[in-house]
C-alpha cells in the first residue's frame, strides 16, 4: 500500500507542475511547535486590529480541529512577480505611487484557489479510481486560520525569512502559498535548511522597523498592514516613513539576496493592470469612486475600499516634493471627504506649508 501513495504523492507534484504551480510539498499536521511563538506574539499585540488572528483559537496550530479527518495538507506555491516598470525606480520618485507587486494583476485568492481546486479535482478522481478510501479535502488561500508558512516550511517548499515570509533557494520569496487539507496518508517532504545566516538586509532596510527581530514582526508598523488591514487613521509616527507606498509595501523582499534568484510570474492573470505599476499618485487620487471600481475590478486592492485609497494616497502626495498640481488636487478634495480621509488631507497640505484656518 505504502508504493500506491508514495506513486500518488509523486502524481501529485507532477499535476501541480501541469496546472501551473512553482511547487508542490507534503506535510503532517503536527504544527505544536509553533503555539508557544504564536501566542506570545498575540500576547504582545503585534496583531493590532487583525482580530481574527485570535477569535479562531487553536484551530490554527490544530488543523483537525479547524478540518476534522485531516491528516495531510497539500502545500502549494505560485510565482507572482510580473513584467513591470523597475520597483526601485518608481519608489525614488515621489511623485509615483508604488503598489506591491502582488496585487499589480488579479487578485491572487481567485487565481490561487482555481488552480486549487483543479489539482484536488484530479486527486478526488484518482482517489475514486484506484484507492478504497474517499477523498475528502478543503483548500485555503490566505482565507483561514492556516499556518501557511508553517505548514510551506514543514513540506519543503522553503524556510521562514528573518521577515517571517518564506524563502526558496532556487526562487527567492515573490510567490503565493495554499493549501488543501486532506485525509489521505501521502509520504510527508523533508524540511529544507535556513540559509539566512547572519543576514540582516530586511531588518534593516524596513522603513518603520517593523521586523522588531529576527523572524519577529510587529504588524502595527508594517506599512502593508497600515495601508491594506488598518482601518482608522495611520498613526503620524509612521506617515513620513510610509513615502509613496500606497498599498503594500515590498521593501523586505527587494533587498533580500535570495531574491536574485526570483523568477517572472507565467500567470496571465498576475499581469500588469491598467498601469499600475508606474501611475501618478495624483492621477489616483482623482478618480471618482466609480472609476476606482472600474480600475480595481477583479484586484485585491478593490478589497480596502475607495476611503482607504484615498487616505493612503493622501499621505503619498504629503511626502511628495510641493507642487501645485498637488495642493490643488488635495484641497479639491476637501469638502467632499469623509473625516477619515479630510485628516489625513489636512496633514498632507501641512506637509506643503498650507494649514487649514
Amino acid at each position: 500500500m505504502a508504493d500506491i501513495w508514495d506513486q500518488l504523492a509523486l502524481q501529485i507534484k507532477d499535476w501541480g507542475q501541469e496546472i501551473g504551480f512553482a511547487q508542490i510539498g507534503i506535510a503532517d499536521i503536527d504544527l505544536n511547535h509553533t503555539k508557544d511563538h504564536y501566542l506570545e506574539w498575540i500576547k504582545q499585540g503585534f496583531h493590532g486590529e487583525m482580530h481574527y488572528m485570535v477569535k479562531h483559537g487553536s484551530r490554527r496550530y490544530q488543523p483537525d480541529e479547524l478540518v476534522p479527518h485531516t491528516i495531510r495538507i497539500i502545500s502549494a506555491r505560485l510565482n507572482y512577480f510580473p513584467h513591470s516598470h523597475n520597483s526601485e525606480a518608481v519608489l525614488e520618485d515621489d511623485q509615483k505611487a508604488f503598489i506591491s507587486r502582488y496585487a499589480l494583476g488579479r487578485d491572487y485568492h481567485k487565481v490561487m484557489r482555481a488552480k486549487l481546486k483543479k489539482l484536488s479535482e484530479k486527486i478526488q478522481k484518482e482517489a475514486h479510481k484506484t484507492l478504497d478510501q474517499s477523498f475528502e479535502f478543503r483548500l485555503f488561500t490566505d482565507s483561514a486560520p492556516v499556518m501557511e508558512v508553517e505548514l510551506a516550511e514543514k513540506s519543503g517548499l522553503g524556510w521562514r525569512g528573518k521577515h517571517t515570509l518564506l524563502i526558496n533557494k532556487e526562487h527567492g520569496s515573490w510567490f503565493f502559498l495554499g493549501e488543501i487539507y486532506i485525509n489521505l496518508p501521502l509520504p510527508i517532504d523533508k524540511k529544507v535548511e535556513n540559509h539566512c545566516g547572519t543576514c540582516t538586509s530586511c531588518m534593516d532596510v524596513c522603513p518603520t522597523k517593523a521586523i522588531v527581530g529576527p523572524y519577529k514582526l510587529d504588524a502595527r508598523k508594517c506599512i502593508s498592514y497600515l495601508t491594506i488591514e488598518h482601518k482608522s487613521s495611520i498613526p503620524l509616527e509612521f506617515r513620513k516613513q510610509i513615502g509613496n507606498r500606497v498599498y503594500g509595501c515590498d521593501d523586505c523582499q527587494l533587498y533580500c539576496p535570495w531574491n536574485k534568484f526570483g523568477q517572472m510570474t507565467k500567470e496571465d492573470d498576475f499581469k500588469v493592470r491598467h498601469g499600475l505599476d508606474d501611475i501618478e499618485l495624483v492621477e489616483c487620487f482623482l478618480w471618482t469612486e466609480a472609476e476606482f471600481t472600474k480600475h480595481m475590478e477583479g484586484s485585491a486592492i478593490l478589497r480596502i475600499g475607495y476611503e482607504q485609497w484615498l487616505r493612503n494616497i493622501a499621505i503619498g502626495l504629503g511626502n511628495a516634493k510641493t507642487s501645485e498640481t498637488i495642493v490643488t488636487a488635495l484641497k479639491g478634495r476637501l469638502n467632499e471627504a469623509s473625516p477619515l480621509v479630510k485628516e489625513h488631507i489636512s496633514w498632507a497640505l501641512a506637509q506643503h506649508n498650507f494649514h487649514m484656518n
